[in-house]
């Protein structure tokens, strides 16, 4: 492998793994936003159905952060694949990525 398909591959994987944690860091923050409106809501001034329809969209955003995250698997995978093709796997353990992790989202239908 050339200095430049090097660097390129060394970015891309710099990249990817950044990516991933951004990801990461969405579904976390959405968790905690969850936690904090549903905790608010058992404020016994507060009627039950105060904030459902909020908690039904970041809900659904947490499905979407969650689908983001499985697609960026899937990228990696295909990444993983290119690099083994081209580069072959001279360095480190490469990356195995079950399949059944890249089938993690559930269709929405799924969910009602």
């Amino acid at each position: 492998m050339n200095d430049t398909m090097r660097n390129d591959a060394l970015n891309i994987k710099k990249l990817i793994r950044e990516a991933e944690a951004l990801s990461d860091e969405a579904m976390i923050a959405c968790s905690k936003l969850k936690q904090a409106m549903i905790s608010a809501r058992q404020n016994p001034d507060i009627a039950i159905d105060v904030g459902q329809k909020a908690v039904l969209r970041l809900t659904q955003a947490e499905q979407q952060a969650m689908s983001m995250s499985t697609s960026l698997l899937r990228v990696h995978d295909e990444l993983s694949k290119i690099y083994r093709e081209h580069a072959g796997s001279d360095e480190g353990v490469p990356t195995v990525i079950p399949a059944s992790a890249l089938d993690a989202v559930l269709v929405e239908s799924e969910l009602t």
